[in-house]
């Protein structure tokens, strides 16, 4: 099996309002984002990928349009989780690309979600 990946950024605000109050994420913060997409091929096509990197940029677009520099509890009809976050992102790549096969999002250097049907 042939796997990609790219990485793409955003910053974004989020609030956990159904947490307790006293829990940290209960209150308005921040994150610098980290979304990666993997797309996965059994072959390669007529090039030789398993999907030009250039064609991934309208992931990039996607994120900058709806995403950055947003408050994200605007932005989705679900909660801003991470985990939340990487299957939208997950449903949004695979309806593009049919070898999308996961998607990781991470809040901070140390903590990732990832969809992966």
């Amino acid at each position: 099996m042939y796997r990609i990946t790219k990485e793409f950024h955003f910053s974004a605000s989020h609030q956990l309002g159904h947490l307790p109050a006293d829990h940290q994420c209960a209150r308005l913060h921040g994150h610098n984002y980290v979304v990666v997409v993997e797309l996965a091929s059994d072959r390669l096509n007529g090039d030789g990928f398993v999907r030009d990197y250039h064609e991934l940029k309208a992931l990039k677009d996607y994120i900058d349009d709806h995403f950055d520099h947003r408050h994200l509890n605007e932005v989705l009809n679900m909660p801003s989780t991470a985990e939340a976050l990487a299957r939208h992102f997950f449903d949004w790549c695979r309806e593009r690309w049919a070898e999308t096969s996961a998607v990781k999002v991470s809040e901070t250097p140390k903590t990732w979600a990832e969809y992966r049907p």
